[in-house]
């Protein structure tokens, strides 16, 4: 008899769960087919079709419709992402396209803005390839070994891996703080300190949540690729160094700005870095495998997932910028929609709880509605609080670049698998 209302009870159960399983399940299949076709026939197409510079490289800036302003200098950010994005394309998709694409961005990232005198990485160079600002942002040195890491792993060029090596090696031995840890933001070509680093506020700001993030994504990138106990050490470093140093455990929000001390210098809450920050921790901590440090990541990555989407969430649906002291910026830019959805579905894989996959869902439908430019393709760069883009904000410049969105792409087409 209790055997047969066992069987009675799982069968109930059935009927009861299978058909929310199966909305759900469906839900997945329309949010991963939609973005991964908005990858491969609007992102990665617009930048196949546009970007290429036949001089030499990838160009510097492009319009709204896609015409180069051929002289625009060509940034390192903009050509690491380049490069990043369609190694991993090809890594994933095995294209050929996508394979030549990102041959030339590593034989002209490594040419032109890897400085072979000195070390580390050029922060632009002319439209002509030759130098123009020579100084060393950690930032650009960080994108350097992410994309140089991801071109090794994609096709297993040699080459790339050693200058990634190299260029971590710089980290080391220029960039890192040896008093107080952590990434000086920026020096100049001969690894003096520049006179400004980059922050409007009162006190000098040598360090930055910004530029520590993508620390942890280029470290995690090359930890993949080659496992080297120094590296492992570093990494679990800079992963203690933000949880600890950048992180604020009352606000569960990300700190900015930081002098030498680690001293916060501004009260500022960027929305898009917090959710971009949750997913990013939660990476490097399955990347070392270790137990203690996937807990601790697992942890701080939720809240800052729940703070984000508690408070930088507009009317339209979309995330909000930052909150600088009592002021809000309402626009929505697309970089943090990117990192919304990517966000949203790390937390929802990490907890099972719908509401997290219903807000990747509506960030998505902000997306499709609003930030898709239809008319030339691409993605507009900033939606304004009325839903209106900024129309004449270029496609591609020394920030705009197919990497949160193609990112976006990459991580749900895996995810959802």
């Amino acid at each position: 008899m209790k055997r047969m209302f066992s069987v009675f009870l799982l069968i109930t159960v059935w009927l009861l769960v299978t058909p929310f399983l199966q909305a759900q399940s469906h839900v997945d299949k329309v949010l991963k087919d939609e973005i991964t076709s908005d990858l491969k026939e609007n992102i990665l197409s617009f930048w196949e079709r546009y970007s290429v510079d036949s001089s030499g490289g990838f160009y510097g800036s492009l319009g709204r419709d896609g015409a180069p302003i051929a002289d625009a200098p060509k940034g390192g950010v903009l050509n690491a992402r380049i490069l990043w994005t369609f190694s991993t394309a090809y890594r994933m998709y095995g294209d050929t396209a996508y394979r030549k694409l990102a041959d030339r961005a590593q034989r002209y990232f490594i040419d032109h803005f890897i400085d072979s005198q000195y070390g580390g990485v050029y922060w632009l160079i002319k439209a002509d390839g030759t130098p123009l600002d020579t100084n060393k942002q950690t930032y650009g040195c960080s994108y350097a070994i992410y994309g140089l890491s991801e071109h090794f792993r994609a096709t297993g060029n040699n080459e790339s891996l050693q200058k990634a090596i190299e260029l971590y090696r710089t980290m080391e031995s220029r960039i890192k703080d040896p008093v107080n840890d952590g990434y000086i933001e920026s020096f100049t070509r001969e690894w003096g300190v520049p006179q400004k680093l980059g922050y409007d506020g009162d006190g000098v700001a040598t360090k930055t949540m910004n530029t520590h993030i993508h620390v942890l994504e280029a470290y995690t990138a090359l930890y993949k690729v080659w496992k080297d106990n120094g590296l492992r050490e570093r990494l679990t470093k800079v992963i203690d160094l933000i949880i600890t140093k950048l992180y604020n455990p009352q606000t569960h929000h990300l700190i900015l700005y930081c002098d030498s001390n680690w001293n916060n210098l501004d009260d500022i809450d960027s929305y898009g870095h917090d959710i971009e920050t949750s997913w990013l921790l939660t990476e490097a901590a399955e990347a070392l495998g270790d137990p203690e440090v996937i807990g601790r990541c697992r942890k701080v990555a939720l809240e800052l997932a729940d703070a984000s989407l508690k408070e930088g969430i507009n009317p339209m649906g979309a995330m909000m910028y930052e909150r600088h002291k009592d002021k809000i910026r309402k626009d929505a830019s697309w970089w943090c929609q990117a990192e919304t959805v990517v966000g949203c579905i790390n937390a929802w894989q990490l907890t099972g709880e719908q509401s997290y996959l219903d807000s990747a869902v509506r960030t998505w439908n902000f997306i499709k509605s609003r930030m898709i430019d239809k008319e030339y393709g691409e993605w507009f760069r900033t939606v304004l609080e009325d839903g209106t883009p900024r129309y004449k904000e270029p496609k591609a410049s020394m920030w705009n670049c197919p990497y949160h969105n193609s990112r976006m792409g990459f991580e749900i087409d895996t995810r959802l698998k």
